[in-house]
């Protein structure tokens, strides 16, 4: 009589990759913080805009924090990561900004069905650590074209770029660093946008 011997093996299988699974820690998910109200900000136009999702390079293009201990060379925040593709949460965080001004007719993301404007294509160049030399600072730089959606024409297009100090050591300090340096960098580009269109 033969005996089944696949069933233990299969088995012993399971049970590695299920206590593989238990003793992996997960990493720390970050989100970059919806921008503040700017009834403040100058400018004011009844145009309604379109917010496409930015592009960028791949090693942008992820949700991984990125950090550059040398110009040439690229690492990972240990631990941690973004809670959605970076792209996708600054196209989000854009369309909270403008928003939040109350100073614009519309702003939406393609799909919303806008009778739309203006297109800002936006490219994330940056939104790093830098950590070359010693004292780490978070880099954001994201390049506009405000498109003139009527005629495809650009009407205007501007680099933006704002940095902040980290404050310590732990990965939510580096976070709130990408954060603080984002929502500079943010604030430009909807003043920027108000006072063109």
């Amino acid at each position: 009589m033969m005996r089944d011997t696949t069933r233990p093996v299969l088995a012993a299988l399971a049970a590695l990759a299920l206590s593989s699974c238990s003793t992996s820690t997960p990493k720390d998910t970050f989100e970059i913080s919806s921008p503040p109200v700017q009834a403040a900000v100058p400018g004011r136009s009844h145009k309604q805009v379109l917010i496409p999702e930015p592009t960028a390079i791949k090693t942008i293009d992820s949700d991984n924090i990125v950090v550059k201990p040398t110009p040439y060379s690229v690492e990972y925040l240990a631990n941690s990561q973004w809670g959605d593709r970076l792209p996708r949460m600054v196209q989000l965080r854009m369309l909270q900004a403008f928003e939040n001004t109350g100073r614009i007719g519309a702003v939406g993301v393609p799909g919303q069905g806008l009778a739309i404007d203006y297109q800002l294509v936006m490219e994330i160049r940056k939104f790093e650590i830098d950590a070359v030399g010693g004292a780490s600072q978070a880099q954001v730089e994201i390049s506009v074209k405000a498109l003139n959606d009527r005629n495809g024409t650009v009407r205007a297009t501007r680099v933006f770029d704002a940095s902040a100090p980290v404050s310590g050591t732990a990965n939510g300090d580096y976070v709130a660093a990408l954060n603080s340096a984002f929502d500079q960098t943010s604030k430009q580009i909807v003043a920027w946008t108000l006072q063109l269109i």
